[in-house]
């Protein structure tokens, strides 16, 4: 039996598959979108692999592990832990093959410095209160501020560079964790304390340049250019 001629049998079996592949936002989303005033970008930021539950369950065990943990009178382990937790988390906001919203971000109107602006500090910033957290928990509240948030700053900013860059989540990754040991292990021959990376003020300077350094080729990678979406 033939379909009447004023039926169109593709437009209807795409309405079909449509509503059968329709995704029903949750609450967290629907906020979300509502804030950034973008459901694609809403749904690129919870779609960021370090951003979903599983991750989220292992950080806070991290973190709680390494406030447990001392390194020294009043030194918990997690001084060392969140900066190389954070710029693995970090990477995977970028990144083919391992990032759901890869495809996602280049259909939207936004520019990808802007999703990967958005995701970038999402993740920073879910890494930087659990580390807080975790040092207030332990009682190691002094000298938070540049102890570890500014080379967490500069670990992260490195590793994104390196992701987009590279243009691999996983090469960021191992990139800003081999750089985050590298560091702490100089600066453990130097001075002879596994922590003088987070507790020596004569690093300050260098961590806020790096991180300067890292945003600037992350805003050359990701310019817009001519003729490309």
């Amino acid at each position: 039996m033939s379909a009447p001629d004023d039926v169109d049998l593709n437009r209807v079996w795409t309405a079909v598959a449509a509503e059968v592949w329709r995704r029903h936002p949750g609450w967290l989303e629907r906020t979300a979108g509502r804030l950034l005033r973008s459901p694609g970008l809403a749904r690129a930021l919870l779609t960021t692999p370090s951003l979903l539950v599983p991750w989220l369950v292992s950080t806070v065990v991290v973190f709680g592990v390494g406030a447990l943990l001392r390194l020294g009178p009043g030194q918990p382990a997690v001084w060392l832990l969140a900066p190389a937790l954070a710029a693995v988390g970090i990477a995977y906001a970028y990144g083919p093959g391992v990032d759901p919203a890869w495809e996602l971000g280049y259909s939207m109107a936004v520019s990808q410095r802007m999703i990967l602006l958005t995701r970038a500090v999402a993740v920073f910033a879910v890494n930087a209160v659990l580390g807080l957290a975790a040092s207030a928990a332990s009682g190691a509240v002094a000298s938070l501020t540049f102890g570890w948030l500014l080379p967490m700053t500069a670990i992260c900013g490195l590793t994104l560079a390196v992701a987009v860059a590279a243009r691999s989540a996983t090469v960021g990754a191992v990139g800003g964790v081999a750089a985050w040991v590298i560091t702490v292990l100089a600066n453990q021959t130097a001075s002879g304390q596994v922590t003088a990376t987070v507790t020596d003020t004569e690093t300050y300077l260098p961590y806020l340049a790096a991180a300067a350094c890292a945003a600037a080729v992350v805003a050359y990678v990701t310019r817009p250019q001519r003729g490309l979406p």
